[in-house]
């Protein structure tokens, strides 16, 4: 009982500087000199019907912010709010209701003007009215993930009985390649997790989020993995398996943020980039089902779990682009993507040591270096399709 009086002590001491500071430390001068800080951060905006705008706000700021007035395209409009308090206390949400006649296909633009005067703005691209969650929309986004995701998974797949047939040397050169598919969607997904934290709001520390995800579902992995397949057994079919598995999943983390990308860009009524992106995701994603079954080509799994694998690496394209079309938020986005590096990284790990525990093949030899570096290329080059 002692030892926790002892470890808990400098804690308490803590809580009470704390105390001692704002209430009778130098806090206060500095309050009433200068005002608060104030920081909102228009998260989403969404058009669900003619003459109507609605705009989600959240509160980074330390202290509560009162929304006084709101402009579209530079002049003050009427409005309302939910809920009926205008003031946003810290870490609290708002929705903003204009009864605004947008015009479809036109940029429009909203501004929040604070009691302090301070003024956040957010530009909405191409205004057209937003995807509502019906049986219409739901269908129209999941052929959309299916077109970018899961069939091309699907088709990746159908390389196995290629694979089966393939010498040492040559298996090698695949496994490889890869690794370089691995590596470049890796580093892919980290990018778009970076971009995704910097819509998140300050306060909820985007870049920290993105590497909470990223080391702790290394580090879930990495030890799961070593519950499921010891170390001796990692080059067996079982263990084979779980590495396939394990590519699986981390393919799926990154179709996620696809989807979420498509998703967002049909929303908010970017046709020409959201199909442009379907079609690039399509060419991107033929590849990955040829990692998937790279490592189980010695084996013969049965086509039940190929297609459970083709379904997890696949679906998360679907659920994407339902997330982004309906309720797309930079925080989860940044979350899920960070999983997902998270998640390939574990697997280029698995991948390495299958690679050096194999005897056939030297591990600088000319098959794998080849391959590694084509699989970057193969990513590269149908990469260049996304660019927009």
């Amino acid at each position: 009982m002692q030892q926790w009086i002892r470890g808990l002590l400098p804690i308490g001491l803590l809580a009470v500087l704390l105390f001692l500071f704002f209430y009778y430390g130098p806090l206060g001068i500095f309050l009433a000199a200068f005002p608060p800080v104030e920081e909102l951060t228009i998260e989403r905006i969404v058009l669900p019907e003619p003459n109507h705008i609605t705009v989600h706000v959240f509160n980074g700021g330390p202290h509560p912010v009162t929304v006084a007035q709101v402009t579209v395209d530079e002049a003050f409009w009427q409005y309302w709010i939910e809920p009926e308090n205008s003031t946003i206390p810290r870490l609290g949400h708002l929705e903003v209701h204009i009864p605004y006649p947008w015009v479809e296909g036109e940029t429009h633009e909203v501004t929040l003007l604070t009691s302090t005067g301070l003024t956040f703005s957010r530009e909405i691209p191409v205004a057209t009215q937003s995807p509502l969650m019906d049986s219409t929309y739901l269908w129209t986004f999941s052929l959309l993930g299916l077109y970018a995701g899961v069939i091309p998974v699907f088709l990746g797949l159908l390389w196995y009985p290629f694979l089966r047939e393939l010498s040492a040397s040559w298996l090698s050169f695949f496994l490889s390649l890869t690794v370089g598919l691995l590596v470049f969607l890796a580093v892919d997904t980290f990018h778009e997790a970076l971009e995704s934290a910097e819509a998140v709001s300050g306060a909820l520390q985007g870049v920290s989020l993105v590497a909470i995800g990223l080391i702790g579902t290394l580090l879930m992995l990495l030890y799961l993995s070593h519950l499921k397949v010891g170390h001796s057994d990692r080059d067996s079919p079982r263990g084979r398996y779980w590495t396939a598995l394990m590519i699986a999943l981390g393919i799926g983390f990154h179709n996620l943020g696809e989807g979420l990308a498509i998703g967002s860009s049909y929303a908010v009524g970017e046709i020409a980039l959201g199909t442009f992106l379907v079609v690039g995701f399509t060419l991107h994603n033929i590849t990955e089902g040829l990692g998937i079954v790279a490592p189980i080509a010695r084996d013969a799994p049965s086509v039940i779990r190929l297609v459970g694998l083709g379904s997890i690496a696949g679906v998360p394209t679907i659920l994407g682009t339902w997330i982004g079309g309906f309720s797309y938020s930079p925080v989860w986005a940044a979350f899920f993507l960070a999983i997902g590096v998270g998640a390939i990284l574990q697997v280029i790990y698995e991948l390495t040591w299958l690679l050096v525990k194999r005897q056939e093949v030297a591990l600088a030899s000319a098959y794998n270096l080849s391959g590694f570096l084509l699989g970057l290329g193969i990513m590269y080059g149908t990469g260049l399709l996304l660019v927009a």
